[in-house]
C-alpha cells in the first residue's frame, strides 16, 4: 500500500512539473516596409496585424512624386547620375528581432530604391527575413534574387508579392501565406502541383487573353499551359512569347515568361504574376 501510495504522489509530482514547464517564448517580429502610394503599407499593415508584430516605415528624405511617369524618369536620371537614394534613420533594432518581413514596392523588376538604400545600410546576417512586395505585373522572384545578393548572410525563409490591382484579394492571401509557412496556426489549402504543360486549345488561349488583355506594359502569346485546382476554380501557369508591340516597335522583345492566371467560377481570369525568364 505504501508502494502504491508513492507511485501515486510521483506520478502527479510528475504531472506538475510537466505542466508547469517553460512556455515557448513567442517570436518578436518587426515589419519594416516602404510605399509610395499606400498599397505595400496594406500589406505591411495586414501582416503586422496577424502576428501582433511591430511596424516601421523606410522613409525617402525626399520623397518620390506620386505620379508613374515622374518616379520613372527620376529613377533614370539618378541611375545616370550614380545618386543614391536618402533615406531617414531607422529606429528599430534589428538585433532585437527573431523575424523581419521587409517590404517594398517592385520598380525596374527590383525593390524600390529606398529599400535598396536600407539593404546597404544593414547588416541582416543569420536573421529569418520574409521580403513581401506589390508589383504591376512581377518582380517578387527577381527583386529577392537580389535580394539574396545583397544580403547573402541573411536567411529567407518565405517571400510574397501581390498585383496592386488585386490588392482585394490580399488579406485572404496573406492568411493562406502565413499559415502554410507556420507563421501562425491555422488551416489552410494544401494546393496540388500544376499538371505536366501541354500546348495550349483555343479555350486556354482564350482564358489567358482576357488575363492580360487589358494589361498595356505585356504583348504575348501563351503557347503551353499547366493548371492546377484552386478553391473556387482553377489557377493556369502559362509559359508564353512576348511580341513586338505595334505601338513600339524599337522595343526588342523580352523573351519567354510564366504567366500565372487564376479563373474563379463565374468571374474574369485575371493573371497574378509574371516571371520574365532570365
Amino acid at each position: 500500500m505504501k508502494t502504491l501510495k508513492l507511485m501515486l504522489i510521483l506520478a502527479t509530482v510528475t504531472m506538475v512539473a510537466v505542466s508547469c514547464g517553460p512556455k515557448k517564448e513567442k517570436q518578436k517580429v518587426l515589419v519594416l516596409y516602404y510605399s509610395q502610394t499606400s498599397n505595400t503599407k496594406a500589406v505591411a499593415e495586414e501582416i503586422a496585424a496577424r502576428l501582433d508584430a511591430d511596424m516601421e516605415e523606410i522613409v525617402p528624405v525626399n520623397p518620390y512624386d506620386p505620379d508613374f511617369k515622374a518616379t520613372i524618369d527620376r529613377c533614370l536620371k539618378d541611375r545616370e547620375e550614380g545618386i543614391v537614394t536618402e533615406i531617414k534613420p531607422v529606429a528599430a533594432d534589428i538585433a532585437k528581432y527573431d523575424l523581419i518581413f521587409i517590404g517594398y514596392p517592385v520598380w525596374f523588376g527590383t525593390y524600390a530604391p529606398p529599400v535598396a538604400t536600407y539593404l546597404s545600410q544593414v547588416n541582416l546576417s543569420g536573421k529569418k527575413v520574409v521580403p513581401f512586395c506589390t508589383f504591376g505585373s512581377g518582380g517578387l522572384e527577381s527583386s529577392v534574387r537580389d535580394f539574396n545578393q545583397q544580403q547573402p548572410e541573411a536567411k529567407i525563409v518565405a517571400s510574397y508579392g501581390v498585383r496592386a490591382a488585386r490588392l482585394k484579394a490580399m488579406p485572404k492571401e496573406i492568411d493562406q501565406f502565413l499559415k502554410e509557412n507556420h507563421f501562425i496556426e491555422g488551416e489552410f489549402v494544401q494546393l496540388g502541383e500544376f499538371s505536366e504543360l501541354e500546348p495550349v486549345t483555343e479555350a486556354e488561349e482564350a482564358i489567358f487573353n482576357a488575363a492580360v488583355g487589358d494589361y498595356p506594359m505585356m504583348n504575348a502569346k501563351a503557347e503551353l499551359v499547366g493548371s492546377r485546382d484552386i478553391p473556387g476554380g482553377k489557377e493556369y501557369l502559362f509559359l508564353a512569347v512576348d511580341l513586338p508591340r505595334e505601338d513600339n516597335p524599337d522595343m526588342p522583345p523580352a523573351g519567354e515568361m510564366k504567366v500565372y492566371v487564376n479563373a474563379l467560377d463565374g468571374q474574369t481570369p485575371e493573371f497574378t504574376n509574371v516571371v520574365r525568364q532570365m
